[in-house]
């Protein structure tokens, strides 16, 4: 939904993030911001699958017990996990409970080490799939695209489960392959901008 809405600081933003005041922070400084740190990009991708059936304010309010849960996201440490861990991670009340996107997270970073051996990093395994700018849909108009498809279909290729269409393309627009912003939005330019700095990582021959 390409609407905005008007703070209290009279500044102008997405209407999604007027939910609720926890938004506003990660609006204004993290979403739609290009990454290329592994780590980040891990954590997304899989607080994403968490949130599969769940609202994001879930997980945003959750994201610290899961990183303190998940050993800070660092996907060479999470793919060591086993049957104890994943014991501890179910009776951990700090995050979402669910055996199956546990064990998808275990089997998710096991896969991550075989991209970053294949491409150097998961930075320029994901950044492959930036879209064209200039055939993006309406900003927050979609929630698939034909890219997030596509990407969708590889990481299942590569072995990576609950990572279907929509929860990649929440990814992609969280970790600034795309700008998302409403176009009134008084952060769209910011991102804009970032973007334009970015430097697009690069595979790495190993």
């Amino acid at each position: 939904m390409n609407s905005t809405a008007v703070c209290e600081d009279g500044k102008v933003r997405c209407q999604w993030c007027t939910a609720t005041p926890e938004y506003i922070a990660y609006h204004d400084k993290e979403w739609g911001y290009p990454v290329d740190d592994d780590i980040r990009l891990f954590e997304k991708i899989t607080l994403e699958s968490f949130q599969s059936g769940l609202s994001w304010r879930t997980i945003l309010a959750k994201r610290e017990n899961f990183r303190a849960a998940f050993a800070g996201f660092d996907y060479n440490k999470v793919a060591a996990f086993g049957e104890n861990d994943i014991m501890r991670l179910l009776a951990d009340s700090g995050i979402v409970r669910h055996r199956k996107k546990i064990e998808a997270a275990i089997n998710n970073a096991q896969q991550a080490k075989l991209i970053v051996k294949e491409y150097g990093s998961l930075a320029a395994y994901f950044w492959r799939f930036e879209p064209n700018q200039t055939t993006l849909a309406t900003p927050q108009s979609i929630s698939v695209s034909d890219v997030s498809k596509v990407l969708s279909k590889d990481l299942k290729k590569k072995g990576w489960k609950f990572v279907g269409p929509t929860t990649v393309y929440a990814f992609m627009q969280a970790m600034g392959l795309i700008n998302d912003h409403a176009e009134y939005c008084a952060y769209r330019d910011e991102v804009q901008k970032a973007r334009e700095k970015f430097n697009k990582p690069k595979t790495i021959a190993i």
